[in-house]
């Protein structure tokens, strides 16, 4: 496994060593002795599998109190994806990186706690692995505008399909302090 690292400190594209021949391929997605060695020492208590049609774009997600780290990957199709720091006074805030992902790339995308998470969907469908570090939480689940100015992510695709929750999501500027994670040095 390779760490490849992006312009957020705690956010990287991990790249898996990918064994193939005429019948197929194979690759190591998790270990933990792996991950840790490459800074990643997260228990995943939760997997989630999403399948979505082009154009369709999930997030800005978060969850507070409560947060949830995210190993995200693709099994089929591509994705853009998105992390961005949302952790009150951090050095980052309001910063965001991104990656694409794909089923031919095997890239895994990391997304510790105290970051929103969304991607948009390039290919016909794709369907969408997440192993999360926390228990979803409806009462903490929470969102930030995917097109919000401030942010100024630039998504490959301008009108995307929303879900209503996506569609109506505040602004990070109108999310109330106690709404966000704080940083930790």
């Amino acid at each position: 496994m390779k760490r490849i690292d992006t312009n957020l400190p705690e956010v990287c594209v991990l790249e898996p060593k990918v064994f193939g021949d005429a019948r197929g391929f194979f690759y190591e997605s998790y270990n933990q002795a792996v991950f840790a060695d490459l800074g990643i020492e997260s228990t995943f208590v939760q997997s989630n599998v999403s399948r979505s049609t082009r154009g369709v774009l999930r997030g800005l997600h978060y969850q507070w109190p409560n947060p949830q780290g995210k190993l995200v990957s693709v099994l089929e199709g591509e994705v853009y994806d998105v992390a961005v720091d949302i952790r009150r006074g951090s050095p980052t805030y309001g910063r965001w990186a991104a990656a694409m992902l794909s089923a031919e790339n095997h890239r895994h995308f990391w997304i510790p706690e105290g970051f929103a998470h969304g991607f948009c969907v390039l290919s016909e469908h794709a369907t969408f692995t997440y192993q999360c570090t926390a228990l979803y939480d409806a009462k903490a689940d929470a969102g930030i505008r995917w097109n919000d100015a401030a942010l100024g992510i630039d998504w490959p695709l301008s009108d995307p399909l929303l879900s209503d929750k996506d569609a109506r999501a505040p602004l990070l500027a109108d999310v109330t302090a106690e709404r966000l994670p704080e940083y930790a040095a």
